[in-house]
């Protein structure tokens, strides 16, 4: 399907009387990308907010306030795109300061097609152990003989397996599960990538959980597309309220300092092995969780280090 897109560049003090001049002109769907909220982002105000931001999205501080709309292709679409532009330009006229910005409007017909795919194209079959192998749903692949191939379809927002955090805790879970009746939760499953890994390893009872009901969604998907629905089940909840699950293993690729936070609700809902595999950590805050688990009463088994990442096994005392 294509469609146009017609993007607005100002100031933050701009996004709000544009605002309000497309709707008078009867655009009331928009996006606004405001520079102040981006910079207030960079500047993390609490410890918790990200541990890490690929040096890609870094560049979102050099960007423009701007507000972005989307319009059908239409017999009157370039009509309404010249009206916007007629009265950006009046707006500007007005703003004798240059308090909002350049206001240069750029429109460009694009379709769907363009950047829901693109990102595929990046994700190929990967090799995380020497006996698992993640694969996106559209690549085709000629799998060993003794390989155990998790097929995937994660969303442009959940994971694919490939990071090294993610990596690592399959590499815990392979050690770390030794025989079927070895329970399992998966804290953030996300895409559910560790839950079927857990599965692969060897586990019959796993359950993964995640507070984003899109992440839940993507979950429940994968485990059918790979007919694991009799060893996981998935649902939408927060291990610090309610969750009354208990596993013998439970692994969480988060962040640093949120397992510091859950460090002491996780230690409740362990049983039998009681092993917490922790990752997402940056090698840099390696330590702090450490301490924060021996704190707990954990006694750390192993520790696993990749690209400036760790993952860490510990045991419950």
């Amino acid at each position: 399907m294509n469609y146009y897109e017609v993007k607005i560049y100002t100031t933050s003090e701009g996004i709000e009387p544009l605002s309000a001049l497309l709707i008078m002109l009867g655009q009331e769907t928009f996006v606004t990308e405001d520079k102040s909220v981006l910079d207030e982002f960079l500047e993390k105000k609490n410890v918790f907010d990200w541990d890490y931001v690929d040096e890609d999205v870094l560049g979102i501080g050099d960007r423009e306030s701007n507000i972005t709309l989307y319009m059908d292709v239409m017999e009157d679409s370039m009509h309404a795109i010249d009206q916007i532009r007629s009265s950006v330009t009046d707006l500007k006229k007005s703003d004798s300061g240059g308090k909002y910005g350049r206001l240069e409007v750029e429109s460009r017909l694009v379709s769907d097609e363009d950047w829901k795919d693109l990102w595929k194209q990046y994700f190929k079959p990967s090799r995380i152990t020497e006996h698992i192998v993640v694969k996106p749903s559209w690549e085709e692949y000629e799998p060993r003989e003794d390989d155990r191939i998790i097929e995937i379809d994660p969303g442009m927002a959940f994971g694919t397996g490939t990071h090294p955090t993610t990596k690592m805790c399959i590499r815990h879970l392979e050690r770390c599960i030794e025989r079927p009746e070895d329970t399992v939760l998966d804290l953030g499953c996300g895409s559910g990538i560790l839950s079927m890994a857990a599965a692969l390893c060897g586990s019959e009872n796993i359950r993964g959980v995640d507070i984003d009901p899109d992440a839940v969604a993507a979950s429940v998907e994968n485990v059918k597309k790979n007919h694991l629905e009799d060893k996981i089940s998935v649902l939408q909840g927060d291990v610090t309220e309610g969750l009354g699950f208990q596993a013998d293993i439970i692994v969480a690729n988060l962040i640093a300092d949120l397992i510091v936070r859950l460090t002491e609700d996780i230690a409740r809902h362990l049983t039998g092995k009681k092993i917490f595999i922790s990752s997402g950590i940056l090698s840099e805050k390696k330590e702090m969780v450490t301490e924060a688990l021996e704190k707990s009463g954990f006694c750390i088994l192993d520790i696993l280090e990749e690209e400036g990442w760790c993952a860490i096994a510990a045991k419950l005392s």
